[in-house]
């Protein structure tokens, strides 16, 4: 694979990891993040969300839970969720620290909110290599489904980008070309390093 790509959402929970998983194991060199100022998952009441730090590892989490409540958390595909994404990576990561990590080609994000700190995180950088880089946002409901149907989405996208030589010259037609056959409304912006 030619081009190195980001995916985010707000926690590095659900739908970034779920689409880590799937470009990783499809052999994409890819790194996710979140750019919340916390890690939420949902608690026993929308009222009661647990909270934890950037950087608090997956394992643990999955721990914590377990043993607070090991039905309500399998039901509803956290614990899953949280045993998927330490199979990843250690733990979440932040968007807005990720500069040891390096630059990247594509960042898709799953959220417009998202979409727009990420933007705005990229335009007030250093931009000295006036490399390019395409920020991608794919809207895609906080649920353990649609971020399969996400993933899977994004998958495509990268294997189309993959395909061409200079996505600079011909983004607007890969992008046009996929929300026909998607049905599917995309924004994107490019910025630079």
């Amino acid at each position: 694979m030619r081009l190195r790509y980001a995916v985010v959402c707000s926690s590095n929970q659900n739908r970034s990891m779920e689409a880590h998983f799937l470009l990783k194991r499809e052999g994409f060199d890819v790194c996710s993040y979140g750019t919340g100022t916390h890690v939420k998952l949902p608690g026993p009441s929308l009222r009661e969300p647990n909270v934890y730090e950037f950087g608090t590892p997956y394992k643990q989490m999955f721990d914590d839970l377990r043993r607070k409540d090991p039905e309500l958390y399998k039901r509803n595909g956290i614990l899953p969720m949280l045993k998927r994404n330490l199979a990843v990576k250690t733990a979440p990561q932040r968007w807005q620290e990720n500069g040891p990590d390096g630059q990247f080609d594509v960042v898709f994000t799953f959220e417009e909110k998202v979409f727009d700190m990420v933007a705005e995180d990229l335009h007030t950088r250093d931009q000295v290599l006036l490399k390019p880089v395409l920020v991608i946002n794919l809207e895609v409901k906080d649920n353990h489904e649609e971020a399969a149907v996400g993933a899977r989405q994004t998958l495509t996208l990268c294997q189309e980008l993959e395909a061409i030589d200079r996505w600079e010259d011909v983004i607007d037609d890969v992008i046009s070309t996929f929300e026909r056959q998607h049905r599917r409304k995309v924004v994107y912006t490019i910025s630079f390093y």
